[in-house]
């Protein structure tokens, strides 16, 4: 596959919908992601953060991405989920995931045990040299503790099976700094925060794994693909439109609000596994309210 256009785009960070027994609702799931592709994104991404992968069994994991990788069909990229504070057990879930389907991989940081950066090289550099698929290094310190340095990125970015990095340190800084240090690579960066795709795809990025896009995906196609094609006034006019949605979907612990907004949109229930809880009663409010927003009619110029 060619790395350009897995690393291109609008790629869904997609939620796992469970049943009222806790068991994973696969008819749903595999309703979600046809729709998602439907709608003209440019892959699927399951089982990362957003879709309760700390929750799911490792068997559970690869059976959603078997799932999504029936419902996609060859319409779409799938990017998997697959990374653990552990390298013997992103190795193995790496390899099950691309023996179940998957296109590529998507790989958080190393949480609670914070490598060095020797130590965080080192992890992917494994996972890189044993799994043949083309992979994405995952930086979201919130969750993991640790930054992956610039350096690291930089160093990861020669190695021929590691051709980007989803940016979710919310520092514009870092980002740009990776992006200017990888420029002579075959080597992406994608946005991992949906209030700053906008300000990565101006410093050089080319596309976002979006939490937005699971109830928005034809809004942050249209800002994604009009920045990349050089309408700058029209991308921050979607970027504008969004943001309230944008800040309402982060107002609790992700995927909280985004499954709230699903159930809003009749793409529900709101389900969720312990210890993630519904989300309270300011955020159901703020989050119809954004909805709304974005559902009323446009006012003809």
């Amino acid at each position: 596959m060619d790395h350009t256009t897995l690393v291109t785009g609008v790629f869904p960070a997609m939620t796992t919908p469970f049943a009222a027994d806790g068991s994973i609702d696969f008819d749903r799931l595999q309703a979600h992601a046809r729709r998602l592709v439907d709608s003209g994104v440019d892959g699927l991404v399951p089982v990362g953060s957003t879709g309760e992968s700390a929750t799911l069994t490792h068997d559970e994991h690869v059976q959603v991405v078997e799932a999504v990788v029936e419902a996609a069909g060859d319409d779409v990229p799938i990017i998997a989920g697959s990374g653990s504070n552990s390298t013997h057990e992103a190795l193995d879930l790496s390899q099950r995931s691309v023996d179940a389907g998957a296109d590529a991989l998507l790989l958080i940081s190393p949480y609670y045990n914070k490598p060095e950066p020797e130590g965080m090289e080192a992890h992917y550099r494994e996972i890189a040299d044993q799994v043949d698929a083309p992979q994405i290094i995952y930086n979201v310190p919130s969750r993991t503790g640790r930054n992956i340095a610039v350096e690291t990125a930089d160093a990861l970015a020669s190695h021929e099976n590691v051709v980007g990095y989803k940016a979710a340190s919310g520092d514009l800084g870092r980002i740009s700094e990776v992006v200017e240090r990888t420029r002579g690579e075959d080597f992406a960066v994608l946005s991992g925060d949906d209030g700053l795709t906008l300000p990565v795809l101006s410093v050089g990025g080319t596309g976002t794994i979006s939490v937005t896009a699971n109830v928005e995906p034809e809004r942050v196609s249209d800002l994604v693909w009009t920045a990349l094609q050089g309408d700058s006034e029209a991308a921050r006019e979607r970027h504008h439109e969004l943001a309230p949605l944008n800040r309402a979907l982060f107002a609790e612990t992700n995927p909280i609000p985004v499954k709230a907004a699903q159930e809003i949109r009749g793409d529900g229930p709101a389900r969720y596994r312990s210890p993630l809880t519904q989300p309270d009663d300011a955020t159901w409010a703020r989050l119809r309210e954004a909805l709304d927003a974005l559902d009323e009619p446009e006012v003809p110029a």
